[in-house]
Order: C-alpha cells, then sequence, then structure tokens
C-alpha cells in the first residue's frame, strides 16, 4: 500500500544562533524591530514537509509517493528522491520559478524563526489526485493554499482517506475553511501551537475535533510527547528521552511520516503515535531534517 504525501519540497539553510532569541529582543520595541543574529553555523539541506515525511516514511519501510512541484533548481532533490528509492511519479518541474527555500535560524533553546520563500509550491495545484487501486492512504501537509484546498476535495472524491496536517500552513485558512477540512479528513495531525489556533478560528475544542474526524485527532507536545484524541477521549502517549537533543528541525515530519507507515500496517492511531515519538527523538539527536538513520528494531519495540 502506497501513502500520497501533499506538500512542499524545499532547500532548508539552517542557522545556528549560540544565544537566546528572547535575550536579543526586546518586546517593548518590537515596533522598531531591527536585530541581527551572528549565527557560525551554516547548512544547506533537502527539506520540504512533503519530502521530509516520505524519508521517515521510506526509513521505516514504507511506501511514499510525494505529490510536489520543484523548480529549475530541483534537478538535485530528484536524484536524491531516486537514490532513496522515492517515486518521483507525482513530482512536477515547474521551469520559470525556483525551488522553495526555508530559511531556518535556530537558537541554543530551540526556538526557531524561519523565513519561507514558496517558490514552485505555489504551483502545486496544478498535481491532481485520482483513486488508484495501491494508494490508500494520503496526508495534506503544508503546501500552496489552492494545492491544499483542492487536494482535500481530490481525497475525498477518490476515496482515499487522508490525514490534514496543516501546519505553518494554518494561518491562511479561516475557521470555516480549517472546519470544512476537518469534515473532509479521516485524522488531523497538529502540535500544541497549532491545535490552539486551530480551535480558536473554528471554535471547537480538541474533544470535539475528535468526535468530526473518524479517525482521531493528534497534538504533539514535543518534549511532553503527544495527546492522542479519539471520539472525545485523550490518551496521552510519553515521550522517548532522545540520546541528545541536536536539531529540532523536521521532527514533526518525521513524526508524521512515523504515523502514516502505523496507518499502513492498521495500528491503533495509539500505537502510531507511539512509533512517531520513537522516530522523532531519533531526528531529534541529528543535524537537518533527512540526516537521520532508523534501525528497523525500532518497530519491534513500538
Amino acid at each position: 500500500m502506497s501513502a500520497l504525501i501533499c506538500g512542499s519540497l524545499a532547500f532548508d539553510t539552517i542557522m545556528s544562533f549560540e544565544g537566546r532569541f528572547a535575550d536579543q529582543i526586546l518586546p517593548e520595541q518590537l515596533h522598531i524591530l531591527n536585530v541581527s543574529f551572528l549565527v557560525p553555523g551554516l547548512r544547506r539541506d533537502f527539506g520540504g514537509c512533503a519530502g521530509n515525511i516520505a524519508y521517515s516514511l521510506r526509513a521505516l519501510g514504507g511506501t511514499p509517493l510525494p505529490m510536489a512541484t520543484l523548480g529549475v533548481d530541483g534537478g538535485d532533490y530528484l536524484a536524491r528522491l531516486r537514490a532513496l528509492d522515492i517515486s518521483t511519479e507525482f513530482v512536477r518541474e515547474i521551469g520559470d520559478t525556483y525551488t522553495a527555500q526555508a530559511m531556518i535560524m535556530t537558537d541554543r533553546d530551540n526556538n526557531q524563526i524561519t523565513a519561507f520563500h514558496p517558490g514552485a509550491m505555489q504551483q502545486a495545484h496544478m498535481n491532481r489526485i485520482a483513486a488508484r487501486a495501491d494508494i490508500r492512504l494520503g496526508i495534506i501537509s503544508p503546501d500552496g493554499r489552492a494545492a491544499m484546498c483542492e487536494h482535500a476535495e481530490q481525497f475525498k472524491a477518490a476515496g482515499i482517506p487522508f490525514v490534514f496536517d496543516p501546519g505553518q500552513g494554518l494561518p491562511m485558512f479561516d475557521g470555516a475553511e480549517l472546519a470544512h477540512f476537518i469534515e473532509l479528513a479521516q485524522w488531523v495531525a497538529v502540535n500544541d501551537y497549532e491545535g490552539q489556533m486551530l480551535g480558536e478560528r473554528t471554535g471547537f475544542s480538541r474533544a470535539e475535533i475528535s468526535r468530526r474526524v473518524c479517525g482521531g485527532l493528534v497534538v504533539t507536545l514535543g518534549a511532553q510527547g503527544c495527546e492522542v484524541w479519539i471520539d472525545g477521549q485523550k490518551t496521552t502517549v510519553p515521550a522517548v528521552k532522545p540520546e541528545s537533543v541536536v536539531d529540532p528541525t523536521g521532527c514533526g515530519d518525521a513524526w508524521r511520516g512515523a504515523m502514516l507507515y502505523g496507518l499502513e500496517q492498521g495500528w491503533p492511531l495509539v500505537q502510531c503515535a507511539a512509533l512517531g515519538n520513537r522516530v522523532g527523538a531519533l531526528k531529534i539527536a541529528q543535524r537537518g531534517p533527512q540526516n537521520y538513520r532508523i534501525d528497523r528494531a525500532v518497530l519491534a519495540s513500538t
């Protein structure tokens, strides 16, 4: 069974700030904000939510099908996906723009400031979803606004159950639009901050959201693990202590790849979440969103 992963492919420029953002930004001066951060560490990685989720799912032995767009500079990314044995069947190259670019700065407390240039991602709605026997599962992760709206409708029309994972794309949508996504989706996955915003915009509590989606709601809490809400009932799944905390970039995507793997196997959502916590702990101990390794023994202990 394959999982269709709708989202971005991007190049990540990751910078390390050795201090704390809070020490450099004066709250009473935000209206005239003008700050500069010295970043001794700088690295360029393959990233984007679709790429990161596909990497995690493939490393676990799943079959990801990323659906995304690349620009004129995307040749290296195509080569990487193929080298990882990840299908590029649904990756479209756009000839008059650059691949999406994320500039991510992380401080010593793992807080992040990100600037994102969407580039080719803005044309992601050109990709279309249709029913196919081997595609039994999908996810909508952050992508172009039109693509997220259209792909949700296409998943529903094709009878493919999907995870709604709005991530940093959530602020693009108002309450009515988010409520419609919830109506179409089988599962919803957000982090704690996104969960707060989702609740404020829709007026739905977490319990109510979990009653509106057949599969349930997951709220990831970082070092505190995650909450799994099913039919109004909450289960807390404890975190897994990482060997070290090096770089949080891509942890949520690694978690979601593990979630998809569990759903592919027909696991209960709580078991999917437990695997997600294990994979997230592996990822945070390595720099970059696609540089960690997964020992398949992790599956036996979940």
